[in-house]
């Protein structure tokens, strides 16, 4: 059932694909924000990043990404911590091809972090991947992919950021990453479910916005995986729920 239902999601994508393609050279802008706070050390740092290129790596995220050359999907990715911090791992680059998508890979994989401050500043990330996205206007969708494990703590929240305006048109959508101490065997404790209730009322944006959580960093590569084919489907797929 899960591979007919993929299979749908492709049929679908080329017929969608069929009918802006003419209009639009790009598809999807994603920005691709990764939390290097104080919070983050060096080993879920490393799941971060892994879990990141392995899910791009995944033969259905690739099937969704190379779906197109003629529109293809455009993405960049940023490490980011507190208000003085924002690290362009992966500058913008059109995934055309199956080249294009591997070095985005290699390059994921290779990045040692580069952390100035232990702070999280949410809001400040979102505002610098507005910015980001200002160079892919021509973009038919443009979505800030955003994971963290903790609240915004300093700078601008998330909701200031909302009020300049700067946002009309962009998609924010997040994924939590729970601490797995704090989740029992009965189910998400009351932190875990207080951090996803923040993200989900303060931090994603727009009306197909959704949240996916990770129960901590080892499991960052399955639900970044999940969130990914969510994300890069046809609109139709972003209402639905897991």
């Amino acid at each position: 059932m899960a591979r007919i239902g993929f299979f749908l999601r492709v049929f679908i994508l080329g017929v969608w694909l069929a009918q802006m393609a003419q209009a639009q050279s790009c598809r999807h802008a994603l920005v691709l924000a990764l939390d290097v706070s104080g919070s983050v050390n060096s080993t879920e740092y490393a799941q971060q990043v892994n879990g990141l290129a392995a899910a791009l790596n995944d033969p259905d995220v690739r099937s969704l990404i190379l779906f197109s050359a003629d529109a293809p999907i455009a993405v960049t990715v940023f490490e980011w911590s507190s208000r003085n911090h924002q690290f362009v791992i992966q500058p913008w680059i059109s995934l055309d091809g199956p080249a294009a998508l591997d070095r985005v890979i290699a390059r994921i994989r290779s990045h040692q972090k580069v952390r100035a401050g232990l702070k999280t500043a949410i809001g400040t990330a979102l505002s610098f991947g507005a910015v980001l996205l200002e160079e892919q206007e021509q973009c038919w969708q443009r979505t800030i992919d955003v994971s963290g494990d903790g609240t915004n703590n300093i700078g601008i929240t998330p909701t200031e950021a909302y009020r300049t305006g700067a946002f009309d048109g962009i998609t924010v959508n997040a994924l939590v990453v729970n601490d797995p101490a704090s989740t029992t065997i009965a189910g998400t404790s009351s932190s875990s479910e207080a951090l996803k209730n923040y993200y989900e009322d303060e931090v994603i944006h727009g009306p197909l916005a959704f949240t996916m959580v990770a129960n901590g960093y080892a499991d960052y590569a399955a639900a970044m995986q999940r969130k990914l084919m969510r994300e890069l489907s046809p609109p139709i797929f972003g209402e639905l729920r897991d």
